[in-house]
């Protein structure tokens, strides 16, 4: 049975506020999370496509070969909430795998993209009790206050989107996410592993210019929905390692002096100056079990590919 939970807050106001914050920075920058409208999302899942983005086939790799282990670890009749759910098909991977889930609950920032995906589960476990939730996973929300209580919640974010956050961001998630599973709560956590820079920035970068677009998609989504004025022509794509954030950084690189209306405000751009849309880190196995550690859980179980790119991790609380 799908089930829609309303959306608590506008989310175009909230994206007004953080454009309008974001670009009348010293340092332009937007949140990623507004690179995920419906347009964004199709694009990423065209990304996940890609020769040279290795991340995703990775980590469905490794799914496929450790999903009876994980179903271990997650129990029998679990409760499975995924932030971030995307197009859920690694998601299906763990389902199919798991001892009689109880109910699924995707998190995910673009509805109408939400909805879809959720129906095609739906329609792939028929028995499966699914509840969409649209809102934010970076910041508080609510699940559904009749969730089943008696068997484990378990936490499912894949992806290298731990990546996407800052320390502080990551930490404040992980705490969030050990209050919405409680005390016995699991959770398996999808983790980009640092590797030489050859390997790491065509995946951010591809040939095709499929994250040129969706990287520059958010600005095209302030133009249909802020009433922006930008001309994608006058911005390119750039992706750069910041050795020191240990992170890919994406950006929206300025061609051109110019000034640019967005919602009846002028914003002004020198040539050269960037919008920074989205950060990725990568972490070593100590790193992430110390970052796990400062929000309350520890690394009990890691599962990695042969040329250790990547690593799913499952957490259980410390105490």
């Amino acid at each position: 049975m799908l089930e829609r939970v309303p959306v608590r807050e506008t989310q175009r106001e909230a994206f007004r506020a953080d454009v309008r914050a974001g670009l009348g920075s010293p340092k332009k920058s937007l949140p990623s999370r507004w690179l995920y409208d419906d347009r964004g999302s199709e694009l990423f899942e065209e990304i996940t496509r890609l020769p040279e983005y290795y991340p995703t086939r990775t980590e469905t790799l490794i799914l496929e070969r450790h999903a009876a282990e994980m179903a271990a670890f997650c129990g029998p009749r679990a409760t499975v909430v995924e932030y971030g759910a995307g197009a859920g098909v690694k998601t299906a991977l763990l389902l199919a795998a798991l001892d009689n889930p109880a109910v699924y609950v995707p998190i995910d920032i673009a509805g109408d993209f939400l909805e879809l995906a959720a129906a095609r589960l739906q329609q792939r476990f028929p028995w499966l009790e699914i509840r969409p939730v649209t809102g934010d996973f970076t910041a508080d929300l609510d699940l559904p206050d009749d969730l089943p209580r008696l068997n484990a919640r378990v936490g499912f974010f894949p992806g290298s989107t731990i990546g996407n956050l800052s320390e502080a961001e990551a930490r404040g998630f992980l705490e969030r996410m050990r209050g919405h599973l409680g005390p016995g709560g699991r959770a398996i956590v999808g983790v980009d592993l640092r590797k030489d820079l050859a390997r790491l920035l065509p995946a951010y970068d591809d040939g095709a210019g499929v994250t040129a677009a969706f990287n520059l998609n958010v600005l095209e989504r302030i133009n249909r929905e802020l009433e922006g004025g930008f001309d994608l022509s006058r911005f390119a794509h750039e992706a750069r390692w910041n050795e020191r954030e240990g992170a890919v950084e994406m950006h929206a690189v300025s061609l051109a002096d110019q000034t640019v209306a967005v919602g009846g405000e002028r914003v002004a751009f020198a040539r050269g100056e960037t919008i920074h849309t989205e950060s990725s880190r990568k972490y070593s196995a100590d790193g992430f079990a110390a970052l796990a550690a400062a929000a309350g859980w520890r690394v009990t179980r890691i599962w990695t590919d042969d040329e250790r790119l990547f690593a799913v991790t499952g957490l259980e609380p410390s105490a």
